[in-house]
């Protein structure tokens, strides 16, 4: 603070003469030579050539920014965001970085040939893209720096366009009104678009099942069909030789739901015959075995999903046993799912995963 104090009158004092000019902060354009110098700078973003326009650009969508001068000169590039962060783009360290343009050339960046992309990131609001353009070299030491040898883009000190303006005004004030000018250009950030499409995943133990969602024909079971709008629907599992199963599921928005079914046939015991001890017998061991329930299958069928989305990164939060079998709570970087394992009718496991996805901006 000290060093920007005593700068700060060191220019008061040759603001006295008339070689040099006293900027004008502006909320529009953040500096603005009072003058009109012969140099002049344009800047533009990719999506609006006019560069009067204010185009939108979605998070995660890739931008280019072109600048223009008439006369040979070192332009410098800063973009304030909607929460006041402040950006250099010209001069980096890449390749293309450098921030001297020939008169009448333009320069992109990223440049055609440059092996990365520049992304739009959050906040959304509205962004303000600022050229300054000078004849000379400027010394943006109390401006920006790089921190380290491995930095691509240097730090800016100044948090919002107010302190960018009032920093940059130290730094054009003792230069001859002539020798330097600005530009701006604007462009919104706005939110993701939320896909509007979710998936169903349905499978089977059986093979020539077949799917019917809402009283539609969806085709073969073990396979994802994808595109279907959002909402809870009816679907109907058909299998040769086994009885339909029917339940609804939840589609929700890029997001798929599984939907597992189990078919199982009946075992068939033969009857005894009246008087018969050693078939009485194996009837009553067949019986006991079967009235025993050595192992849950809807237990194993919970367990068994919840490895599966462990592997995945889930995390598992918790776990409660329902009358039908069991529910659990897991969480992802996504999301939270929860995973629902009932005992369906016609001694069939339901297996279904609902997920609520988080968008960050």
């Amino acid at each position: 603070m000290k060093k920007v104090l005593t700068t700060s009158l060191a220019l008061g004092a040759a603001l006295t003469t008339t070689a040099f000019a006293q900027p004008r902060l502006s909320a529009q354009s953040i500096i603005v030579n009072p003058v009109q110098p012969d140099l002049a700078v344009s800047v533009r973003v990719d999506k609006d050539a006019s560069g009067s326009a204010n185009p939108v650009y979605r998070v995660g969508e890739n931008i280019r920014i072109s600048t223009t001068v008439n006369r040979d000169a070192y332009v410098y590039l800063f973009n304030v965001d909607a929460s006041g962060e402040v950006s250099q783009i010209l001069p980096n360290r890449f390749e293309s970085g450098a921030n001297f343009v020939k008169a009448n050339t333009t320069k992109v960046f990223p440049a055609a040939g440059d092996a990365f992309t520049f992304t739009v990131d959050g906040p959304v609001g509205l962004n303000k893209v600022l050229a300054l353009a000078s004849l000379t070299p400027l010394n943006l030491d109390q401006v920006s720096s790089f921190k380290t040898q491995q930095d691509q883009f240097a730090t800016v000190t100044a948090r919002g366009q107010d302190q960018l303006a009032q920093a940059l005004s130290i730094v054009v004030t003792p230069l001859p009104q002539t020798n330097w000018v600005t530009d701006t250009a604007f462009f919104t950030v706005a939110a993701q678009t939320p896909v509007q499409t979710g998936s169903l995943f349905v499978g089977t133990n059986v093979a020539g099942a077949t799917v019917i969602l809402n009283g539609q024909r969806l085709g073969s079971a073990n396979t994802t069909f994808s595109n279907l709008r959002p909402g809870t629907y009816p679907v109907r599992v058909q299998a040769p030789g086994f009885q339909d199963f029917s339940t609804t599921v939840t589609v929700r928005a890029g997001v798929t739901t599984n939907l597992n079914v189990d078919f199982a046939a009946p075992v068939a015991v033969a009857p005894a015959q009246p008087g018969n001890i050693v078939l009485d017998l194996f009837r009553g061991l067949l019986g006991a075995i079967a009235g025993t329930q050595l192992q849950d299958p809807a237990r194993s069928a919970y367990d068994q999903k919840v490895s599966e989305l462990q592997r995945e990164g889930y995390v598992l939060q918790n776990t409660r046993q329902t009358a039908s079998g069991y529910v659990g709570t897991l969480q992802g970087r996504t999301g939270t799912v929860t995973l629902t394992v009932d005992r369906g009718a016609n001694r069939t496991i339901v297996v279904q995963v609902s997920e609520t996805t988080v968008y960050r901006y």
